[in-house]
């Protein structure tokens, strides 16, 4: 069974997304679209901006998304999912590529979530760390046992959990897994504390929008971040999507359920590889590939 997947925010580079617009009259099309939509030359920032300028989150998640679904959209006949799931950001790629959402809705979900999430960062101090070569069930306990300061946030592959909250508490957490063993404790370069209580605030402002946009029934099982399991039904599909602003990205159980499932090829959708190394960490018997032209 064939399962395509959705990287999530820093798969981007710059020069992303040229490739389909100057091969693709539908590619083309949905880019100037997006141009309009977001009221600024996206194309102009994917293809020929700086490094800086694509880093904006404001910018970085609306270009993942084009990157993932214009893709999706080129590949037309050949997109033959029976199951579908995307990292954070990269499930509104999914929920696009599957028919559950338009792609004019999609767009303008993710720039509300991209500004959302970014005045989150700014009205806190909070961060993200990577925690690498420990158990799950370690950096869980530890996290319990500083607060809710602190809380485990990307499950990415076995050996390598993300953790999100408080910059004291992420701190404090780097520090005690060091001891308890952890190969590395690295605070990320990023803008504030994702998929955790940090970002309550950007998860009340988008569940408005999500509520008001419409919700299909998918075409073929999306394994959504919060549950982990199949679900093909729309209104519970919307209850997930606005959940995982605040919950944990639950990848390495998504793909073991999707494995268990009966998917045996993965083609990873968008910008870059960082999932396809992360199925074959989860999985080494895995079939991976990229989506192309």
């Amino acid at each position: 069974m064939k399962a395509y997947i959705f990287p999530g925010q820093g798969a981007q580079f710059v020069g992303m997304g040229k490739d389909l617009y100057d091969n693709s009259p539908i590619a083309k099309e949905l880019f100037e679209k997006a141009n309009e939509i977001l009221g600024f030359s996206i194309t102009d920032i994917m293809f020929d901006g700086t490094v800086e300028a694509l880093k904006e989150t404001k910018v970085t998640q609306p270009a993942i998304f084009l990157h993932s679904v214009i893709l999706s959209k080129v590949l037309g006949g050949n997109f033959k999912p029976n199951m579908v799931a995307g990292h954070s950001l990269g499930e509104f790629s999914a929920l696009v590529a599957n028919g559950v959402l338009s792609f004019e809705d999609g767009l303008r979900l993710v720039s509300q979530r991209a500004q959302a999430m970014q005045k989150a960062c700014e009205a806190s101090e909070s961060t993200m760390a990577a925690i690498l070569g420990l158990e799950d069930a370690i950096v869980e306990e530890v996290c319990m046992d500083i607060g809710t300061e602190v809380m485990a946030a990307n499950y990415n592959c076995p050996g390598q959990l993300v953790i999100s909250g408080g910059v004291e508490a992420v701190n404090k957490a780097c520090e005690i897994l060091k001891e308890k063993g952890a190969r590395r404790a690295l605070v990320l370069p990023v803008s504030g504390g994702f998929h955790s209580s940090y970002m309550e605030p950007a998860r009340e402002e988008l569940a408005k929008a999500i509520e008001n946009t419409p919700f299909n029934t998918p075409n073929c099982p999306i394994y959504q971040n919060v549950t982990t399991t199949a679900v093909t039904n729309a209104e519970e599909i919307r209850k997930n999507i606005i959940a995982q602003l605040t919950a944990p990205v639950k990848w390495t159980q998504s793909v073991q359920q999707m494995i268990s499932d009966g998917a045996t090829l993965f083609t990873e959708v968008g910008p870059g590889k960082v999932l396809q190394g992360l199925v074959k960490k989860i999985d080494r018997s895995a079939e991976t590939a990229g989506a192309s032209l």
